[in-house]
């Protein structure tokens, strides 16, 4: 296994150290300095204990892992190519769009972290198992999730790609192969939800360029007339419930 592997392999692994932050915390509070003081002949020194330092990885891996392995990618785009079919320009602004995209994910990948603290947080906490075994275990539900929605073609020409053997289970696919995979998927479903939205919108455009040609005025932009009635259709099916809805329903749960 080339470090690559390694390296991917541990990404999901991390999220048991995000699950365990909160009882890191309280230990911490019981008596274990985040910092150690030792005094020598040269004067003190400071070192951080190892749970800081296992904290501090994780969080600067939390944006990738957030970005690579969870429903965020596929809702963001969804989201992006739904303001841009109503011509709103940047309402609503990308902090609302990425607010909401990120606790959709929540949402979404709720089941998968409940899996992951009931059967690799709580039995490491209450030292059931070594830190390798809750590691395999975490791992196990999130990888089971981005095979759900990881299409077979897109595995297997990164597979093929990669020179890689064929494997006898799933939990044989190495991580270096099915991280892009599963990104290209999602890029794909959300392209295709994107196309389906565009189309009513489209339409009124079309309806509000004829209209305006075939009187005359042909120097009015039709986007200015067309955004108010592209509001008021949204806003008359409940668009933002519609598509909430159709984004948490588009995924596979195994």
């Amino acid at each position: 296994m080339t470090l690559a592997d390694r390296l991917l392999r541990w990404l999901p692994r991390v999220l048991t150290a995000l699950v365990c932050i909160v009882p890191l915390m309280a230990v911490a509070q019981q008596g274990i300095p985040m910092v150690n003081v030792k005094a020598t002949t040269g004067g003190t020194q400071y070192s951080l204990t190892l749970q800081l330092l296992a904290l501090m990885t994780a969080l600067t891996l939390l944006p990738s892992l957030l970005l690579m392995m969870t429903s965020f990618v596929r809702i963001i785009v969804v989201l992006s190519l739904l303001r841009q079919a109503l011509g709103t320009g940047q309402t609503p602004p990308n902090t609302v769009l990425v607010g909401l995209a990120l606790f959709l994910s929540l949402f979404i990948m709720s089941p998968v972290l409940t899996s992951v603290y009931r059967d690799a947080a709580v039995p490491y906490m209450d030292n059931k198992v070594s830190a390798q075994q809750a590691l395999s275990a975490a791992e196990k539900p999130i990888r089971a999730f981005m095979l759900a929605q990881t299409r077979e073609d897109d595995l297997a020409a990164f597979m093929e790609i990669s020179r890689k053997r064929e494997v006898a289970s799933p939990s044989e696919v190495p991580f270096t192969s099915l991280v892009p995979a599963f990104i290209i998927s999602e890029l794909k479903s959300a392209f295709t939800i994107g196309f389906l939205i565009y189309i009513p919108f489209v339409v009124i455009d079309l309806i509000v360029s004829s209209v305006l040609m075939s009187m005359g005025m042909m120097m009015l932009s039709p986007m200015m007339i067309s955004m108010p009635f592209k509001l008021m259709l949204f806003v008359l099916v409940d668009g933002w419930g519609l598509i909430m809805g159709s984004l948490a329903a588009s995924f596979v749960m195994s």
